[in-house]
Parts: C-alpha cells; structure tokens; sequence
C-alpha cells in the first residue's frame, strides 16, 4: 500500500497539462481488436489500469507494444474469447471486451469486471443490445459467456439509460454487424466522441456524433489508424480542484474548457477566478478569502455535472462559508471519501446518494485511506488545505486514473512526499 504524505497550507503556481483521458484510452485499446490493419495510440498515459489492459490484451493473443510513449497493435493470427478472472476482476473496463471478442472469435467469457466500488453497475444494457443483434447471453453464476452462431446483424435499440459503458460497446458491435444499427438514448460524453473518431478513422461509418441518436451502417472493414485520445477533463478539473483547495494561480493548458465548463462554472460560483482561452484555463485563488458554499449540486449524464468530479467539488466545499449538497444520480456509493473528510475534520453527513456539507471547516491533517479512484483525488485535494500532515493510504486506487498525481501537484509547489 501506498503512502502519500500531503504538508497542507501550500499555494499553487505554474503550468499543467493533461495526460490523455483514462476514460478513452482504456476503451480505444479494446477497439483495436476489432481492426485488420495496425494501429498506434499516441502519447497514453502509463497508468496501472493502461498495464492491465495490456495484460488482458496480451492474454487473449493480441500484439501490442510499447512504442515510446505510444501503444501500437497489429492484427492477431488467432485470438481466445476468455478473459482471465485476476485481470477482468482489476478493472471495470474489461467490460469493453465484450463485443471486439464477440465479433473476433465468436464467444467470450468474460467474469464479472471489477474496478472501484461505487455500487451496483450492472452490464445488463451492454447484454440486452449485443442479444438484439443476435448474440446468446448466458450467466453463469459469476461470469457472463457471449456467442453468436453467424455474423450480428443491425437493430433499432434503445438503451434505457445513458449509459457510456454500453453506448461502447454497441458502437463497437454495430461496427462489425450487418446492416444498420440504430442506438437512440446514447450517451454524449465527450469520450463517446473520441471512440467515434476513432472508429471513423479507421473505416466506420457513424452518423449522430454530439447527439443521443447514433446510426451505424456496419459491416464495413475496419483498418488501423493513427490516433491520439483527447485530454483527460477529469483530471483537468482534479488540478482545478486542487488550486482551489490550495490557492494560488495556475494554468491548465492543452485541455477543451467545453469538456469540463460545468465544473469550471462551480469553481467560479465559489469564488475562484476562472479565465479561458483557447485549451487553457486560467484559475486563481486568494486562500485568505473564503470560498462561497450554498451549492447543490446533482451528478448526472452528460452534459450534466460529471459523477468523477463529484468527489472534488466536495473537497472544495468543506471549508466554504455555507452549507452545500450535492446528489449523485449514477453511483450509490460515490462518498465514500465522506470518513476521510470527517477525520479531517469537516462534519459532512452521507444519506443514500447525497453527501451534505455544513461548510466552514477548519481541517488538519491526519491519516485517511482513499475508498477509490476519485474518492483518494479528493481527499488528496481536501489535505492541501489542512493544517499540517495528512498521510494518504491508497491501495492503489489514484495510479489506476493518474499518472504520478503526486508529482504533478509537486511540480506546482505542493508539498508531497
């Protein structure tokens, strides 16, 4: 287990530059086994979930190498429809094996994917759109095996929640199936976008782009392609967070405001200053100034206010002057930062999927442990406005979705160890 030790009551200043998103690197990699000719991704990020992809990648026959800072793949002569348990048991994004194996080999297996504990996210609209198209679904206790006798064909589905998992999935299965496909309810995000572009790139023909309506006319050969997934907006709005938390005066270059302006217009209601142009975003706080609270806040699909940054607007509105809520619509379990925040010393209350905040904490340091992914981010956030030590157990959630968080904030002027 890993241990971060955060010195709070340190400003920030200096420049910052996304890596690639975690959000679309770990579902690009999983389309490339959909494609007859090579592939390479530009500039991925080495984080640990990107190393069990390539594991799961390398265990079901792909070719895939590291080529500087790129991923390159090239078609497989044979490739195996079972996804090993240790590995699709890592992450949630095994999930995205589902249908490139389908349409490869003929059959996947694949036990149930694991990744952060944030309650139940059931794969069953990622089923019930590879059935339509023709797949056989059985579930055996806890894995889920997929086969099809004959090539998928194109159906008019429509998924029943915005899902960005699925919209993946389907996208890559109606690729390789044949005929029109048609999802209707599809999720928006900007990485439903990149795969898109992705898909596009190498040969796929996909109409609706930006809206809930995508048409696929599949059956068309895919190639390889050259591509760099976009910037990661999460962690984007992780290093705004972190300014402030912290205060300071930073710029985050290289990454769309448009892909996270929804958390970009909280931090300026809370009295960050925010200035945009162009990829950059400037951001600056007086920590002698109190942030503003009185936020409610409700996660949602896009273009809503993003779940992943949930956990950092948190963060911010612990020690802000007035009582805040915030309500997660896609995830029961997003708070479980809540007990670090309260060791901290900010008396936030967790009811069903809202977290309250009164505000006007006063944190010190102390010893936390990160529940997940984003939930160690914040509590990372939240320890640079304490007083003192903070000492971050994390057994290895933030490196699944970061590469060196730590030594990015040090690289502001962060105190982290």
């Amino acid at each position: 287990m890993q241990t971060i030790t955060i010195h709070g009551r340190r400003t920030l200043h200096g420049s910052i530059r996304p890596a690639a998103a975690k959000n679309s690197t770990l579902p690009l990699l999983a389309a490339t086994l959909l494609c007859d000719g090579p592939c390479r991704l530009q500039d991925v990020p080495r984080l640990a979930d990107v190393d069990t992809s390539l594991a799961l990648l390398d265990a079901v026959g792909a070719r895939v190498r590291c080529c500087g800072a790129d991923l390159c793949t090239r078609p497989a002569d044979r490739l195996c429809g079972d996804i090993p348990e240790h590995l699709a048991g890592a992450m949630r994004s095994s999930v995205f094996y589902l249908a490139p194996l389908l349409c490869r080999v003929g059959y996947v297996r694949l036990p149930l994917p694991g990744g952060c504990r944030l309650g139940p996210r059931p794969v069953d609209i990622h089923l019930a759109g590879l059935a339509a198209m023709g797949a056989e679904v059985e579930l055996e206790g806890i894995a889920v095996t997929l086969r099809r006798t004959g090539p998928l064909h194109g159906v008019d589905f429509t998924l029943r929640l915005p899902s960005v998992g699925a919209t993946m999935t389907l996208l890559m299965a109606a690729c390789c199936a044949a005929g029109q496909t048609v999802l209707r309810g599809a999720a928006q995000e900007p990485e439903i976008g990149d795969m898109i572009a992705f898909l596009s790139a190498c040969g796929a023909d996909i109409q609706g782009a930006g809206t809930p309506v995508l048409t696929v006319q599949g059956g068309r050969p895919l190639g390889g392609a050259f591509h760099r997934p976009l910037p990661d907006r999460i962690a984007a709005a992780t290093y705004a967070a972190a300014l402030a938390c912290a205060g300071g005066q930073i710029e985050i270059a290289g990454c769309d405001p448009a892909s996270y302006d929804s958390f970009l217009r909280f931090l300026a209601g809370t009295g960050v200053q925010v200035s945009r142009v162009g990829d950059c975003v400037r951001l600056a706080r007086d920590p002698a100034a109190p942030l503003r609270g009185g936020a409610h806040l409700r996660a949602d699909a896009w273009p809503a206010f993003a779940t992943d940054t949930a956990p950092l607007a948190a963060a911010v509105l612990l020690t802000a002057a007035g009582e805040s809520e915030i309500y997660d619509s896609l995830f029961a379990n997003r708070f479980a930062c809540a007990a670090g925040f309260a060791a901290m010393g900010a008396a936030c209350t967790v009811r069903g999927r809202q977290l309250t905040l009164p505000g006007g904490a006063v944190l010190h340091g102390t010893d936390v442990t990160a529940p997940d992914l984003r939930g160690g981010a914040a509590l990372l956030a939240a320890a640079l406005a304490a007083d003192g030590e903070t000492r971050l157990r994390d057994p290895g959630h933030i490196p699944r979705g970061y590469e060196n968080l730590p030594a990015a904030l040090r690289g502001l002027g962060a105190e982290i160890s």
